[in-house]
């Protein structure tokens, strides 16, 4: 099985170390130290990972992750590169890390200008697409209007909960990967076409998406 996870992993540490500890992401308030260290912490941390989805134990999540960011930078990108135990298996690293990695080396190459999107091998945008229309309908549930997405190799499906109105429906177009991206957040800088009434159209834009 190829293992597209495995090679992002090996991607997103050489764009991790060439970029330095201190230089921006699109993670809210992290730097490329604090991504490394949630890489990190989320693969090799079980009892700190909990709090990255149950706000009861999120702070000790942030202290484990600050101490981690505080260490030796390279020495914290190469325990990224490695995979850990859990995710040796070539079948349980695409299951965690596909879209992990795809999207947080995304958020390390588009912070900074002159970023273009990547030419994806078509084997490995289909794995991509094959993740999205689950990460859309669940990102965009609460989306009071109805969205049809189409992206390139996949069936064309509908997010959001507004009704079948054609009139008030906001189409989201691109490639699967590009698409991916948009549904977790990063709407700003995903390489999409969007249509539909405006109104819908900059609320999407502006929406809080993402798990």
């Amino acid at each position: 099985m190829t293992s597209f996870a495995r090679a992002e992993r090996a991607a997103l540490a050489d764009a991790l170390l060439a970029a330095g500890p201190d230089a921006p992401t699109l993670c809210e308030g992290w730097v490329t130290r604090d991504l490394a260290a949630h890489l990190v912490l989320r693969e090799r941390r079980p009892d700190a990972a909990a709090g990255i989805m149950i706000k009861s134990v999120a702070g000790h999540t942030q202290k484990v992750q600050d101490r981690l960011a505080a260490g030796d930078y390279a020495a914290l990108v190469e325990t990224v590169r490695t995979p850990g135990l859990i995710a040796k298996p070539g079948f349980l690293e695409e299951g965690m890390n596909l879209v992990e990695f795809f999207v947080h080396l995304e958020d390390v190459r588009r912070a900074t200008p002159g970023w273009a999107p990547r030419e994806l091998p078509s084997e490995y945008a289909n794995a991509l697409g094959a993740r999205a229309k689950g990460s859309a309908r669940l990102s965009a549930r609460r989306f009071p209007a109805r969205i049809l997405v189409k992206a390139a190799g996949l069936e064309p499906f509908t997010a959001g909960r507004g009704d079948a109105d054609a009139s008030r429906q906001v189409t989201v177009e691109g490639a699967p990967g590009e698409v991916l991206l948009f549904f977790t957040g990063r709407q700003a800088v995903a390489d999409v076409e969007l249509s539909g009434p405006d109104d819908l159209v900059e609320r999407l834009k502006g929406a809080r998406l993402g798990i």
